[in-house]
């Protein structure tokens, strides 16, 4: 159930890790010191880079599809970029990269902060800038300002970072006192500001956006202090030529836009999270979809289509409610006309597994129309705004589209000519007239987010493995260190 998973987000067994271990890793021999300039060198000579990472939704975890994540991402293209393989170590918690990485070599990923004077370490240019944020368990007294944390039950990360914020603020607040972590991660913090057990913690802005999904009753608070630069660390004493890699290549990234899009990809969900009503969906999700989760994939069979798409539109129509009525008339899970539904075969709207084999098939029709010269996402989206608006309206923008100099077969212009039909001017030259063209703008806009949703859902779960539904009270006596107020006249 998804509310364990809100409640008790999980922790990667030492089995989980152990087996990982034996998958992924290659044991490598301490190396030796080389003269400089031959590390890199040396990487290419035997042919693989050794990545010293950790095993968290923000840089590395196995998917649906295999290795994943937004540093491993950046790994695996590096790795491409020297014309070597990637060998990972992904055993590791923050205070434990750097030392390997002095150690055994060649690189530590591992949303590592950019500090200065980390010995035998030289980092790279920043890749993303982190911005350490308090969150807090939702009904709290709302916290905006450093004196709403003191005498609160605080939680972060030793060595990610967000600890040197809190020190900081300790300097002025010498009252301030929190616990440090090296077990822990990100995720099974939020779930223990989640279920009571801490009622603050402190961690990246970043990392809540990509985690918040899980943790609906977990609010952000303040950002605290000055943003960190996330860097690789590559051990010094070895040559630059690595070093020198690195930047390049992180350089390039930056310059043709690949690195904001793999930002976007990974932590762009709070943008739009508020907007979709997080909670309702996250509810729905857990409450309505599993009962229509099988016919779905039925219907996705059957179509083509991806299952948590059709799911993302039967949202976007009815909530997943199969007795759904529109003003209009329209009706059921996927809300079909009488029209469409006498067109498909259907001969009762509000039975769920008609109306999710009705709306499959509608759409696929659709999709099958429209011209061969509309391809890939665009063909999609375009036939989503159709099921929306029909498909006449749609040709309708697109020759509005063309007419202006557009691309016809481009989603991205076609949207923009969509709104045109509700103007006079426009649709009084249109062979369907008016329509209220902004509608399928926000309808694919929408479906786009749910779908990202719940393939973002069902990714996670292959992450974690959901907790007892009851936590014991007491925590493990060593799991937190406790950073004490500053004792006053010291």
């Amino acid at each position: 159930m998804l509310t364990l998973i809100y409640r008790h987000f999980i922790t990667y067994t030492s089995a989980y890790l152990a087996l990982a271990a034996t998958v992924v890793l290659v044991m490598i021999p301490t190396l030796a010191w080389v003269p400089p300039g031959e590390h890199l060198t040396q990487i290419k000579a035997k042919d693989f880079i050794t990545v010293h990472t950790r095993n968290t939704p923000t840089t590395y975890y196995e998917g649906r599809q295999g290795p994943t994540g937004f540093e491993y991402e950046l790994m695996h293209r590096f790795a491409d970029y020297l014309g070597v393989s990637l060998n990972l170590n992904a055993s590791h918690h923050p205070d434990s990269v750097l030392p390997a990485v002095r150690s055994q070599g060649d690189l530590g990923a591992a949303a590592l902060p950019l500090l200065s004077d980390t010995p035998g370490i030289h980092y790279t240019r920043p890749i993303i800038q982190m911005q350490p944020l308090v969150v807090y368990r939702r009904g709290l007294t709302g916290i905006t300002t450093p004196e709403d944390l003191i005498g609160l039950d605080i939680g972060t990360l030793s060595g990610a970072g967000t600890s040197q914020a809190l020190l900081t603020l300790q300097r002025d607040h010498p009252e301030l006192s929190w616990k440090e972590s090296q077990e822990l991660e990100v995720a099974e913090l939020l779930a223990r500001v989640e279920n009571g057990t801490l009622d603050a913690a402190v961690i990246f802005d970043h990392q809540f956006r990509l985690n918040r999904l899980f943790f609906p009753n977990v609010e952000r608070g303040f950002y605290l202090g000055d943003a960190l630069s996330m860097a690789w660390a590559v051990p010094s004493g070895r040559g630059l030529g690595l070093l020198e890699a690195a930047n390049q290549f992180l350089q390039e990234l930056q310059e043709n836009g690949t690195l904001e899009h793999l930002v976007n990809r990974y932590f762009g969900h709070d943008d739009y999270l508020e907007y979709v009503g997080t909670r309702t969906f996250l509810a729905h999700l857990d409450e309505r979809l599993p009962a229509f989760t099988d016919l779905f994939k039925q219907a996705a069979q059957e179509t083509g289509f991806d299952w948590k798409l059709l799911a993302a539109v039967g949202y976007q129509e009815s909530h997943w409610d199969p007795n759904a009525v529109s003003p209009t008339g329209v009706r059921g899970l996927m809300m079909l006309t009488n029209p469409t539904a006498s067109e498909m075969g259907i001969a009762d709207r509000t039975d769920p597994a008609q109306s999710i084999d009705g709306g499959a098939r509608y759409l696929r029709s659709i999709k099958d129309r429209l011209p061969q010269s509309i391809t890939g996402e665009d063909r999609l989206y375009m036939a989503m705004a159709a099921y929306n608006v029909g498909l006449g309206h749609l040709y309708d923008a697109r020759k509005i589209a063309e007419d202006n100099d557009g691309d016809p077969n481009s989603w991205q212009d076609v949207r923009a000519t969509l709104p045109l039909l509700q103007q006079r001017e426009w649709h009084s030259q249109t062979r369907h007239g008016y329509a209220r063209g902004g509608e399928p703008v926000i309808y694919v806009r929408n479906i786009r987010r749910y779908y990202e949703m719940i393939e973002y859902v069902e990714r996670s779960r292959l992450q974690f493995f959901q907790l007892e539904q009851t936590p014991d009270s007491d925590e493990p006596p060593l799991l937190f260190d406790l950073i004490p107020p500053i004792e006053q006249g010291i």
